[in-house]
C-alpha cells in the first residue's frame, strides 16, 4: 500500500455534565480531531487525537509532504519522519504521530483482514477491565448532573456500578480543599466494600500536603495514588513517606523519563497513554521495560471517543503485565462517532475488537453532525473553569473551589 491522502475533521462530543479537574474543566463536551489516512487501494485507516479546530486540522494535513507515497506498514520509519527527537524540540508532533500510527495500523489490519492486536503479537486477554472514572461535576444548564458532595458522588458511583459493573473506582480530585476531597474519597471507598479505589489530584498538592493526604487514606484498599504532586523528585519524596504505590501519567510520558524512573525510582505504576507516548507500539515497548523492572502498568485515558478507545483496547489486549483496570472517560459521553454507537461495558470490562484493523467503522452521519456542532460552539479553554473565570491554578495549588 501507499498513502495517497490524509484528512482531519474536528468534532465536539457532548458529555453527561461538565467535568471538573485541577486545571479547570471539560465544559460539557470533548473536542477531538478524527484523522483519516487513505491508501492507493481505496482503504481508509482511522486515527483520533485530542483538541482540535482549524489549527489541528492544518497540523494534520500539513503532514502530507511527509506521508504521500509512504507505505503505512513502515510505522517505525514514521516515528523518525514525524517525531525525530531533536527536530521535535522545534515542532513536537508526538500526538500527531500517534493519530497517524493508529490509522496506519488500522490500514494494515484492514488489508490483511486481521485485528490490530494480531499485528502486535497477539492478544493475551479477550476483554479489558475498566475503572469507574469519577469526577466532581458542574451542573448542566437545567440543574442536573452536579457532583459536589460525598452523597452525590456515591450515588453516581452506584449508578455506574449498577449499569456497567465496575468494581474499581477512580476519583479525579484537585478541585476542592484536600481535606474535603479526602472525606469524599473515604465515603466512596466505604460505600463499596470489597472494591478497589484510586485517587488523582493531577499533581496539584505540595509534597507535604500529598504526604498528609496519603496518610489519611492508607487504610483504604488503594490501587495507587496517582500524581499527588508534580515532578519526579516530588513524587520520590512522597513515595518515601507512604506505603501506597504511586502512579503517574504526567511525569513519566517518554522513554527518557522512564529510564530516569528506573535508575532512581519515584513512581511504581506507569499509566500508558496511546496518544501521549506517540502510538500503540511505543506503549508496548514501554510496557516491556516496565515488565523487565517490575513496574506496574495501567492504561491512561485522555478523553477518548470510540476510535481511540479501540487503540486502548488493542493495547490492553497484548500487554501481559497489565495488572490494573484501565481508565476511560468513555462512559461520560452521550454518543459516539462509530457505527453502532457507544461500545458497551459488561461486568466492568469491554471486549477487545475482533474486526479487521481497529475493528471500528466511522459513522459518516455522526461525524458530520458533531463536526457541525463544533463549528457552532467552537473550542473551549481546558485549563479554565467556567464557574471561576478569573482563576487559574498554581503548582502546588492553594486556591481551591468552594464546596459549599
Amino acid at each position: 500500500m501507499k498513502i495517497v491522502d490524509i484528512r482531519a475533521t474536528t468534532v465536539t462530543m457532548p458529555l453527561e455534565a461538565p467535568l471538573r479537574h485541577s486545571n479547570g474543566a471539560h465544559w460539557g463536551r470533548f473536542v477531538r480531531t478524527v484523522v483519516e489516512v487513505e491508501a492507493d487501494n481505496g482503504l481508509i485507516g482511522l486515527g483520533e487525537m485530542g483538541g482540535g479546530g482549524q489549527s489541528a486540522e492544518a497540523a494534520v494535513t500539513g503532514l502530507k509532504p511527509y506521508l504521500l507515497g509512504h507505505d503505512p506498514a513502515r510505522t517505525e520509519a514514521l516515528r523518525w519522519m514525524l517525531a525525530n527527537p531533536t527536530a521535535s524540540l522545534y515542532n513536537n508532533r508526538t500526538q500527531l504521530l500517534a493519530a497517524i500510527e493508529f490509522a496506519c495500523l488500522d490500514l494494515q489490519g484492514r488489508e490483511l483482514g486481521v485485528p490490530v492486536h494480531e499485528l502486535l503479537g497477539g492478544k493475551v486477554r479477550d476483554k479489558v477491565p475498566f475503572a469507574s472514572y469519577l469526577f466532581f461535576r458542574h451542573p448542566n444548564e437545567d440543574g442536573t448532573g452536579e457532583i459536589r458532595t460525598a452523597e452525590q458522588l456515591v450515588a453516581h458511583a452506584r449508578e455506574l456500578v449498577d449499569q456497567h459493573g465496575f468494581s474499581v473506582h477512580k476519583l479525579k480530585g484537585g478541585v476542592f480543599p484536600p481535606d474535603y476531597e479526602r472525606e469524599c474519597f473515604r465515603a466512596l471507598a466505604e460505600a463499596f466494600p470489597g472494591h478497589r479505589v484510586r485517587f488523582d489530584p493531577n499533581g496539584a498538592f505540595s509534597v507535604e500536603e500529598a504526604i498528609r493526604f496519603a496518610r489519611g487514606i492508607e487504610d483504604l484498599d488503594n490501587d495507587y495514588l496517582e500524581d499527588p504532586t508534580w515532578g519526579l523528585n516530588g513524587m520520590r519524596r512522597v513515595r518515601e513517606n507512604t506505603p501506597i504505590p504511586l502512579a503517574t501519567n504526567t511525569v513519566v510520558v517518554n522513554f527518557e523519563q522512564l529510564a530516569a524512573n528506573v535508575r532512581d525510582p519515584a513512581v511504581d505504576v506507569i499509566l500508558l497513554d496511546t496518544t501521549f507516548w506517540g502510538g500503540i507500539r511505543p506503549c508496548i515497548k514501554a510496557a516491556g521495560v516496565c515488565e523487565t523492572f517490575q513496574l506496574g502498568v495501567a492504561v491512561h485515558s485522555s478523553g477518548e471517543l470510540g476510535i481511540q478507545l479501540a487503540t486502548m483496547l488493542h493495547l490492553g489486549a497484548v500487554v501481559p503485565n497489565l495488572s490494573f483496570a484501565a481508565d476511560a472517560h468513555y462512559h461520560h459521553l452521550r454518543d459516539d462517532l462509530i457505527v453502532g454507537g457507544k461500545v458497551p461495558y459488561a461486568d466492568g470490562a469491554i471486549a477487545v475488537p475482533e474486526g479487521p484493523g481497529l475493528g471500528v467503522e466511522l459513522d459518516r452521519d455522526k461525524l458530520a453532525e458533531y463536526a457541525e456542532l463544533f463549528r457552532e460552539l467552537g473550542p473551549y479553554p481546558y485549563d479554565r473553569d467556567p464557574a471561576r473565570p478569573d482563576w487559574y491554578p498554581l503548582l502546588p495549588n492553594t486556591d481551591w473551589a468552594d464546596p459549599s
